[in-house]
């Protein structure tokens, strides 16, 4: 698709005038999503090379926070901020300007008097409710980075702090709307006003919704304390105002709202949805919707066919459909239409990588993995421990041994404390040098880290996985009855307890397919479901037999324990699995008494999500 010609906008620059910029800003948001994201900034900084004006001011910050948060450069992020912060500055000299201290403390008296509710933003002008609206959103992007970037608690509180100031904007400016749509509605005059345009509007959906689904997505301790200050997440109420930006229904196959009429945040919103949708479903269940996203998601995708951002989308959805094929190729070919930010073909890279564990193409994943170490910056110690897991799979210990001894030494921080996913790979590297070179099945546990085992075909899973499984226990059986003797005394039980997990993950998802399955059709085989239940029951009671003995592994137990309530909400015994993720829940130790494992166990804040929104689905009747 060809891009049509930039819009001319206004010069000088005068602020009372500030919202027809909307046309030019939308124009570039447009080329970025069509994958011309050099075009889209060089028309920012040719219109308003100083970023002094509202929209592109704050617009510009946009696409240097999404180029911030795909490179995890420190430079991005930096210039990232920076460009950010100015642009909450510019929005702060657009807004209302605040009464004296005397009014604002009578305010808390006379309601009319009131400085930050309705009233007070039926008094702004329709430049100052969108300057009100941009400070949020740029406030909310700065303190996105400042999350990222921040390397101690103090930075990272403040930042919290700043989302709290964030969400409490969108709170009036929400209330604002639900007034003025109310009372035209009693005046007869629809249920909208039509004096509040689009573009403000879907700019107040987007924040209600992302507010509300980060809210909702908070782990239950945090919560709790964030709700003593007022704030309650309603994920429900949130996905609706993402999707009213475009008019998404479940009934319908189209939106309400073409492209013509939309604000100029509804992409955003459609955005939003997606991520929900298709890449949170991994942690999460209430309120996901793979038919919704797909809905979504093909629309977008005929409007910006080569749009990176929907490719990737596309290739989630296939993810999510137990189509990794399908996924390697849109992937694919979202690293071919773009060159001008490489950064985006890391986050290809990485799903490519997983994608092929699915199919258990480990040459494949291993070329994604050493592409990654080799450009990106994410997270070293994950793409090398990638490296390393393919390579001693395919019997190369000699490089995997180099790898290995890298990894503990390549961890980052955030906000002063360890990445989870990076501190497992390092125990595990750990472990592989203190056994002499030796990891059981590495590639296959991470593969079930990064849900690849999940989204498997079941021919993959019965005729790939399992046979990897199998040489590993059959290992295993020759020295049931002496462990001591087991590769030199030590791992045994490890080793048993990880290849029955494993075991029985694989039959769980060969008896039960993941509910959003939909293989392709040179994918399908017959296969004895009942046969594979009791051979996954099996393995996960061995775990449960055995957990006891384990000497470094114990998050195989509570993961075991997660996964058997997964299948038994499956097999419709809904008692027994909650029981199940009320153990994991518990805190007790479910693999050595009170005095043997110290401290959290591997993974465990991931698990305790993944638990709470097992929970949640089973008291919705949702398939898990």
């Amino acid at each position: 698709m060809t891009s049509i010609s930039a819009p001319t906008v206004k010069q000088p620059y005068n602020s009372a005038e500030a919202l027809g910029d909307i046309p030019g800003i939308s124009w570039a948001l447009d080329e970025f999503l069509h994958s011309r994201m050099v075009e889209s900034e060089d028309y920012c900084n040719k219109v308003d090379p100083q970023k002094q004006r509202l929209y592109f001011a704050t617009g510009f910050g946009l696409i240097q926070c999404v180029k911030g948060l795909m490179s995890f450069e420190d430079k991005d992020l930096l210039d990232a901020i920076g460009h950010t912060r100015h642009g909450n500055t510019i929005a702060g000299q657009h807004r209302k300007r605040q009464s004296s201290f005397t009014t604002r403390l009578a305010g808390y008296i006379v309601p009319s008097l009131s400085t930050s509710g309705v009233e007070w933003i039926k008094e702004m002008t329709p430049v100052e409710r969108h300057a009100e609206l941009v400070y949020a959103e740029s406030l909310f992007e700065k303190s996105l980075l400042g999350v990222v970037y921040s390397g101690d608690w103090l930075a990272f509180i403040k930042e919290v702090l700043n989302m709290r100031t964030t969400m409490n904007i969108y709170r009036q400016l929400s209330k604002y709307l639900d007034t003025v749509d109310a009372e035209a509605e009693a005046r007869g005059e629809g249920p909208e006003d039509e004096s509040i345009d689009q573009d403000f509007r879907s700019g107040v959906y987007l924040g209600v919704g992302m507010s509300n689904l980060i809210l909702s997505l908070m782990p239950g301790k945090l919560l709790a304390l964030v709700e003593l200050f007022g704030y309650k997440g309603d994920r429900h109420l949130g996905l609706q105002a993402l999707q009213r930006a475009g008019g998404w229904t479940k009934e319908s196959h189209e939106p309400g709202v073409d492209h013509e009429q939309e604000g100029v945040r509804r992409a955003i919103c459609d955005m939003t949805l997606l991520i929900f949708h298709l890449v949170l479903s991994g942690f999460t269940f209430d309120g996901v919707d793979i038919t919704m996203a797909q809905k979504v998601l093909e629309w977008n995708l005929k409007r910006y066919p080569n749009g990176v951002f929907f490719l990737f989308g596309a290739g989630r959805l296939a993810v999510c459909r137990s189509q990794p094929r399908s996924a390697i190729a849109y992937y694919t070919k979202a690293t071919e239409i773009q060159s001008q930010y490489r950064n985006l073909y890391h986050i290809s890279w990485w799903e490519i990588a997983i994608a092929n564990f699915a199919l258990w193409d480990i040459p494949a994943s291993l070329t994604c993995w050493r592409s990654l170490e080799a450009e990106a910056t994410w997270s070293k110690a994950c793409y090398t421990y990638g490296m390393a897991a393919c390579l001693a799979t395919m019997g190369d210990q000699k490089e995997a041994s180099k790898l290995m001894s890298k990894v503990p030494g390549l961890r980052q921080r955030i906000a002063g404390k360890s990445i989870p996913l990076e501190k497992f790979v390092a125990r595990k590297a750990r472990k592989y040098q203190e056994q002499a070179g030796r990891l059981a099945l590495p590639a296959l546990e991470l593969a079930y880290v990064f849900l690849a085992i999940s989204h498997a075909p079941r021919k993959v899973i019965t005729s790939k996985m399992l046979p990897e499984v199998e040489v590993v226990l059959g290992k295993l059986r020759e020295h049931e009855k002496s462990p001591a003797k087991y590769e030199n005394g030590h791992g045994y039980w490890d080793d048993y307890c990880l290849a029955r997990f494993l075991e029985g993950v694989c039959y769980r998802f060969v008896a039960f397919p993941d509910p959003d399955a939909v293989p392709d059709p040179d994918d399908e085989i017959d296969v004895d479901s009942e046969a594979s239940r009791i051979r996954a029951v099996d393995a996960f009671k061995a775990v449960f037999e055995h957990g006891t003995k384990i000497e470094l592994d114990h998050h195989l137990v509570y993961y075991a324990h997660f996964e058997y309530g997964r299948l038994l909400a499956r097999s419709n015994d809904k008692a027994a699995a909650r029981e199940q993720f009320d153990l994991v829940l518990s805190g007790k130790p479910l693999e050595v008494n009170a005095a043997g494992r110290k401290g959290k166990y591997s993974l465990e804040n991931a698990l305790h999500l993944r638990t709470s929104a097992a929970l949640e689905a089973l008291d919705q009747d949702r398939l898990l």
